[in-house]
């Protein structure tokens, strides 16, 4: 079935605003069936959005729209869509009611305008807006389904988990089951081409490669009558991956590094404390996003530069990085002590910038420092020692090689 994205803001034209929704909406859309051809953004204007409309249902099943639900003039995307399915908007009254009950609540005025907010087609699917005044709203005619979704992210993702997914299953009447593999020290091209065999002869399921900075995703996606079967077609598909790439796969369900962490320290029964300094405190932070994470890390400190009182090595050398490793350790008489040293950068005349650092990890009986020779922006500096430094803490907690890979 095919499907199509129109978002509607003179926002997303100007560049205003990060356009998250049709990110959201797009990755949910594969996994049900859905083929997405296009994504298209028009502002508010009330003949480019009615060409946008047209244009879309001509060629898309279902089309997905975002924005424009609002009670200002500007807010145009429910009437047009509506004009175009040949279809009228009309207050609805229990509508009208949820939508005095809201303004009384919050204790706001309500003026005429925003009674547009609860009008629709009589044979319209209304979407409850948890976290707003404007519902969504799904329509139907001649084959074609068009679903409206407000714009603000709060209340579009909400809205489209709880009452559109549900909708799209039914109708898409194909069942996917996928596996979000994670795999970090392996680039792109080397994947590609380390498992050309099994590309080149997938059929059920798929195999689609998505690089990120630092790691590579293997999405597998089974066509399949229910979970179970998708499960047992994939499974030897991802045990090729898996004991081709061996420890340098972290997830094998789209889990994140740090989650991934914090699992190996409850595992392991570790404690840790961080020193960082190239990573600029990125390990903490993400460290600490992940619920329970204060079982485990007692300490974290941005480092900035060389610590002569820590080590009077060089800074931008393995001496220092364990240094710093042993001092994090020591600091709060932690388990484990993590070091990210600082990033000796270079620039390069006609190309990007390089960079050098070390990382290292020590638990008072053994140690182990790595250098990373990294390339890129200096925000992908940062992020390559963050992922880095967490994956010598996966390895070491679930005793996997430490000689980690560097791409």
């Amino acid at each position: 079935m095919i499907a199509e994205i129109v978002s509607v803001g003179t926002e997303l034209l100007m560049g205003q605003i990060v356009n998250t929704d049709a990110q959201h909406i797009a990755k949910s859309l594969a996994p049900l069936g859905y083929i997405c051809y296009y994504q298209v953004t028009v502002g508010d204007n009330a003949q480019r959005l009615t060409d946008a409309v047209r244009t879309a249902l001509s060629r898309s099943d279902l089309v997905i729209f975002t924005g424009g639900l609002g009670p200002t003039d500007d807010d145009l995307t429910k009437e047009t869509v509506a004009e175009a399915l040949g279809l009228s908007c009309v207050p609805i009254p229990e509508q009208v009611e949820i939508l005095k009950k809201q303004f009384r609540n919050a204790g706001w005025s309500m003026t005429p305008n925003n009674l547009k907010q609860a009008s629709f087609p009589e044979s319209a699917i209304i979407l409850k807006n948890d976290h707003g005044t404007a519902p969504g709203c799904i329509m139907e005619a001649d084959g074609k389904a068009a679903i409206l979704l407000p714009g603000p992210p709060n209340e579009l993702f909400p809205m489209f988990d709880h009452y559109v997914l549900p909708y799209l299953e039914k109708r898409g009447n194909c069942h996917l089951h996928s596996r979000l593999l994670k795999i970090t020290g392996v680039g792109e091209s080397r994947l590609a081409y380390e498992i050309r065999d099994l590309i080149a002869s997938q059929t059920n399921p798929t195999i689609a490669p998505y690089a990120k900075t630092g790691e590579v995703e293997l999405r597998l996606t089974a066509k399949c009558a229910t979970d179970e079967e998708g499960e047992k077609l994939i499974a030897p598909v991802m045990q090729a991956i898996l004991d081709h790439f061996g420890a340098s796969v972290y997830s094998v369900d789209g889990e994140t590094l740090e989650s991934v962490c914090v699992k190996a320290l409850e595992t392991c029964s570790k404690t840790l404390s961080v020193f960082e300094s190239g990573s600029g405190g990125l390990v903490c932070a993400a460290l600490t996003s992940v619920p329970g994470h204060e079982r485990f890390l007692k300490e974290g400190r941005v480092v900035c530069g060389h610590d002569a009182q820590i080590s009077s090595a060089d800074p931008y050398s393995q001496e220092y990085a364990l240094a710093l490793a042993r001092a994090a350790k020591e600091a709060s008489g932690t388990d484990l002590g993590l070091s990210v040293g600082p990033v000796r950068t270079m620039e390069n005349p006609g190309s990007r910038m390089t960079g050098t650092a070390y990382i290292a990890i020590a638990d008072g009986d053994s140690e182990k420092a790595v250098v990373l020779n990294m390339m890129g922006s200096p925000d992908r500096l940062r992020r390559i020692c963050t992922l880095k430094a967490m994956d010598l803490l996966r390895r070491k907690c679930l005793n996997q090689p430490l000689d980690i890979d560097i791409i």
